[in-house]
């Protein structure tokens, strides 16, 4: 069965910082772009980052660049978002999911397996 398990999301004050885990299973990730993406209340979905399967290359939304970090562990088959210095802006639902390893952008139509989410609340 190919699943997602996202954690590390929570509650944490402006300023703070948390690292979201994406494990997989059933699958292998290093076949594959992995996007992080997000969903606040009445939003749509927001790409955050995303990592390519070959190089290990990166692309960040401008409104997370410079706070955030994706890296991969293809040996633990999990992709990690560091985010540090978090807003209140930043309280959403975070997804991963997984596209064709020629993906390198955060369009959600070109990612065709995604996990079940995470809250992350950013409140004083």
């Amino acid at each position: 069965q190919l699943q997602f398990v996202e954690s590390g999301g929570g509650l944490v004050q402006p300023g703070g910082s948390l690292r979201l885990s994406c494990a997989a299973s059933g699958f292998t990730l290093d076949y594959y772009t992995i996007g992080w993406f997000r969903q606040a209340p009445g939003k749509e979905h927001e790409g955050v980052s995303c990592i390519s399967s070959s190089d290990g290359s990166t692309y960040y939304a401008d409104s997370v660049k410079g706070r955030f970090t994706i890296s991969r562990d293809n040996a633990k088959n999990t992709v990690y978002l560091q985010m540090n210095s978090l807003k209140p802006e930043d309280t959403a639902v975070y997804y991963c999911a997984a596209g064709n390893k020629a993906v390198m952008n955060l369009n959600v139509y070109e990612y065709d397996f995604w996990g079940q989410g995470t809250q992350v609340t950013v409140s004083s």
